[in-house]
């Protein structure tokens, strides 16, 4: 049973949105505290684009966030412009737990607590309020959720981003082999989604439920055959097909795109190898997939090579 508590704790969970960084959706904890008339958000996920070397700190996975508190009519109205819905889950917490919850949050706001250092999978803005909601919790949880339980990082990423998109083809290449790895309980709930659906199905010992409040499926992304990286790489090798059919007519050989697409490997290959020894990304590294495009390129221009080595 739900009681009405002097100061009520709720997580919200926002829809993903249009922007790549925007795709994996978003958390936030809500404060109602009747007795300081206080409906605050607070928020994990915000960060400083005006800060010095921003994205070559962001590349070595150096990049610092911070936590952030605002009225939660201007936190809602901001998703409600873009259309995104927010999913709200009460907890049913104690008294004591949920002061935990309040005084967790107003410490980590203090001006030298509210920046952390952002890592995408083992410290995030989904991550940081699963700890302070089940570190405030008087006793052990059990949860029902078993939703991409065995599965790997990169099947997961791979259905927020889009199955077949650019993004997704360009996660792929950059992450190795530690995205293949397989996640199970805690480990999943790196993503808001999963975070919301760990405790819509917790339970305490003694059965009751832990929150109320409406959790649905986030909507998967489509990306239509033409915007596939499948698509691209079709008509990549289609087109190198037609070049070197023509360069073996004309017995010459268009130096140029194999330069451009031999650029391509070396940027690419220097570029993992710079994130792998020199960041902090914990999924970056070199994997077959790296092999995808040399592959379409030693294919695409056989009929040439072929013809000139008979």
């Amino acid at each position: 049973m739900f009681k009405l508590l002097a100061i009520t704790i709720s997580l919200l969970t926002c829809e993903p949105g249009e922007a790549l960084y925007e795709r994996y959706g978003h958390t936030a904890i809500r404060i109602v505290d009747t007795e300081q008339q206080m409906d605050a958000c607070f928020n994990y996920g915000l960060f400083d684009f005006n800060t010095d070397l921003f994205y070559l700190k962001f590349m070595r996975g150096e990049t610092y966030y911070f936590l952030g508190a605002e009225n939660t009519a201007s936190f809602l109205s901001q998703y409600a412009v873009e259309g995104r819905r927010v999913y709200e889950q009460v907890f049913d917490f104690t008294d004591e737990e949920a002061a935990r919850v309040e005084q967790a949050l107003l410490t980590n706001y203090q001006p030298e607590n509210r920046q952390y250092l952002y890592n995408f999978i083992y410290d995030n803005c989904a991550t940081r309020p699963y700890h302070i909601l089940s570190n405030a919790l008087s006793e052990p949880i059990r949860s029902l959720y078993a939703g991409w339980d065995g599965f790997t990082y990169r099947d997961i990423l791979s259905h927020y981003t889009g199955h077949g998109s650019w993004a997704d083809f360009g996660i792929n290449l950059l992450f190795g082999f530690k995205a293949d790895q397989r996640v199970h309980d805690t480990e999943r709930l790196f993503l808001p989604e999963q975070v919301m659906d760990y405790f819509a199905g917790a339970r305490r010992q003694n059965g009751q439920l832990l929150v109320r409040g409406d959790v649905d499926t986030f909507p998967t992304p489509r990306v239509k055959w033409y915007q596939t990286w499948y698509a691209g790489v079709s008509i990549l090798l289609v087109i190198l097909l037609i070049l070197s059919i023509y360069d073996r007519i004309r017995e010459k050989r268009t130096r140029w795109v194999d330069n451009v697409l031999y650029t391509f490997y070396i940027v690419l290959i220097l570029l993992v190898a710079f994130l792998t020894f020199f960041s902090l990304h914990p999924l970056v590294g070199f994997g077959w997939r790296m092999l995808i495009i040399p592959a379409i390129h030693l294919l695409g221009r056989a009929p040439y090579y072929i013809r000139l080595h008979r």
